[in-house]
């Protein structure tokens, strides 16, 4: 009876092992933001990443993001310079990533990717050159990665970022194994947009006008956002851009006269470059302090002649990062911009604190100035009493 009972138990034993290795063998199934269905034979260790400015958007995900590629572009490392030297201190093998193109279709080699043997092939719609009423079946890359038999799947954060962020991260926590750790980023994500959407729909104002001055101070003034991402992300926070009544591309040129027409009550100028890098524009991100990041802001003010604007003479005027745009961290973006338009209906809202608790998920957190406001002390214009005084990691 008692070695009836062991044969028993090593039959269960081994049943459960066999399960549990049937279950892990488990195909992946995917769907990207091209609405197509990509089957991974496991997670994703080798993934070329067309576009290297998503890199921080793994980073969010996995512990050891430089692990799992196999291939990028040089822009991470080019445009990003504070921050790609901050990796490579932790994470010195970023520096052997190898590079097969830059920042722009043209220059991405499919022969160079396909010899670096990945698993996953991360494309941007605008990358793959999916436009309006084209199919992915009509991009030359995807086409060529499907023919070698490489999965290729499609993300978005830029093009249609209300749409496309929660689907494009759900679709990296599943390719990267790391599923549990993309819904814990998805659910700050969803909670933060849901307040400001059910704020705005509870409490129906005229949405007021806002400037927001993209690249502010590396080009003649005044650059603005038109149609497209900048412009719903400014009309998800509860205000007007005015850059879209006149300008029908991304970007363009609008004129003082134009701006101080308009009367905008909120002036926010971006920009990218850190201190050593930037001798004209915003300096604002990585590796800036709070006092040269708003240094910054008045050059800019003045050098463009901005400041008879009645948002800068009310105090209304702040910096924000530029990089937020083509990420999760948009949401940053919106609340800060939300809060700046409404104070009183959005007095709790405090994006840096959602950029503080999106920074606990990257291993090397996000260092430096991302936000500022011309006026040092709080106002209308500040961010919450931790916020006001700008947003220095």
């Amino acid at each position: 009876m008692a070695r009836r009972f062991i044969h028993f138990a090593f039959f269960l034993v081994l049943s459960l092992c066999a399960g549990i290795a049937g279950a892990a063998r488990q195909p992946i199934v995917l769907t990207d933001v091209a609405g197509r269905t990509i089957t991974l034979k496991a997670p994703a260790t080798r993934v070329v990443l067309a576009q290297a400015r998503h890199f921080p958007v793994l980073a969010l995900l996995h512990p050891d993001p430089v692990s799992i590629l196999a291939g990028w572009s040089d822009e991470f490392k080019t445009s990003f310079t504070n921050d790609y030297e901050q990796y490579r201190k932790v994470f010195p093998a970023i520096a052997r990533i190898p590079v097969v193109g830059r920042h722009t279709p043209d220059t991405f080699s499919v022969e160079s990717t396909l010899g670096l043997r990945p698993d996953l092939v991360l494309l941007t719609s605008a990358f793959a050159g999916i436009g309006p009423g084209m199919k992915p079946e009509d991009s030359p890359l995807i086409r060529a990665f499907e023919s070698a038999g490489v999965p290729v799947a499609v993300i978005d954060f830029f093009m249609d970022p209300l749409k496309n962020t929660e689907i494009s991260l759900d679709l990296l926590g599943k390719a990267l194994g790391r599923e549990e750790r993309a819904q814990s980023v998805l659910a700050i994500y969803r909670e933060r947009m849901a307040r400001i959407r059910s704020r705005l729909d509870a409490s129906p104002k005229e949405r007021p006008p806002v400037f927001v001055h993209a690249h502010a101070g590396s080009t003649d003034c005044c650059n603005s956002p038109g149609v497209g991402t900048f412009n719903d992300m400014i009309t998800f926070a509860g205000g007007h851009n005015i850059g879209s009544d006149v300008i029908r591309n991304a970007t363009g040129q609008i004129g003082f006269e134009y701006i101080n027409s308009r009367n905008p009550v909120v002036y926010v100028a971006t920009g990218t470059g850190g201190a050593k890098r930037t001798r004209s524009g915003l300096s604002i991100g990585a590796g800036v302090d709070e006092q040269t990041a708003r240094d910054s802001l008045r050059k800019v003010v003045a050098s463009q002649g901005l400041g008879a604007l009645a948002a800068v003479r009310s105090g209304n005027a702040h910096g924000i990062w530029h990089g937020f745009n083509d990420s999760p961290l948009h949401v940053v973006f919106i609340e800060a911009l939300a809060h700046w338009i409404d104070p009183e209906l959005f007095h709790d809202v405090s994006a840096q604190q959602t950029l503080d608790e999106l920074n606990a998920f990257l291993p090397i957190p996000m260092q430096g100035t991302f936000m500022v406001s011309l006026s040092e002390s709080p106002g209308r214009g500040s961010q919450s009493d931790k916020a006001a005084e700008a947003a220095t990691q």
